[in-house]
Formats: C-alpha cells, sequence, structure tokens
C-alpha cells in the first residue's frame, strides 16, 4: 500500500489494529512546515513502494490530527512509530534512510 498523507485518525488506528509481526505498520508523523519532513517524505513514499504487500506504511501530518500524535507520545518530528500485533514495535525521531528504516520494521 502506498504512503497515506494526511491519513485519518481513524484509518491510522485500523491499520495500527490489524498489524501483525507479518505485516507491521509503520506511521511518520509529520508537518508540512518542517524542514527535516519535507527532505525526508520522498523517501519515505519510495520506501512505502519497495514495502508494498510486507509492510502498510502511513504518513500522518501532526497539524491535521493532533490528538494521534498526542495519543502515541509524539513530541519530534519526524517521528518513525513501527506496530506489530497492535503494539507499537519501535520509534525513531529524526530524518532516517531507507536503511534505518528497514532495521525498525525488522530489528
Amino acid at each position: 500500500m502506498p504512503t497515506t498523507p494526511g491519513a485519518s485518525s481513524r484509518g491510522v488506528v485500523a491499520a495500527i489494529a490489524r498489524s501483525s509481526a507479518a505485516r507491521p505498520v509503520m506511521v511518520e508523523f509529520y508537518a508540512d512546515w518542517c524542514g527535516p519532513c519535507r527532505v525526508v517524505g520522498p523517501v519515505v513514499e519510495e520506501f512505502a513502494r519497495e514495502m508494498a504487500g510486507r509492510a502498510e506504511v502511513l504518513r500522518v501530518n501532526v497539524d491535521e490530527c493532533p490528538e494521534l500524535a498526542r495519543e502515541h507520545g509524539v513530541r519530534g518530528i519526524p517521528a518513525f512509530v513501527v506496530f506489530k500485533n497492535g503494539r507499537e514495535t519501535a520509534r525513531q525521531v529524526g530524518g532516517i534512510p531507507k536503511s534505518e528504516m528497514r532495521r525498525l520494521l525488522n530489528p
């Protein structure tokens, strides 16, 4: 599945609930005004295409879904949070390369 810019809170919560060890969900929390977020955005999009069928990669704009960011304790952006079986298994704050995204999904 490609990334979903501005994903809705309900859609992200549903994706987290259906996450599994075999098909994890990675959520990138970002904002349009955030320089590092703008830099890493295309990398996240490319990573999502590469992981299609193996992982779900979502992008959540913290300005559009502040309650979701608060619920997941996001204090800095970009923030990458990985879920397996509905539970958080990994987290990284800051711009990261694809290799680190891959490592977060498969520690």
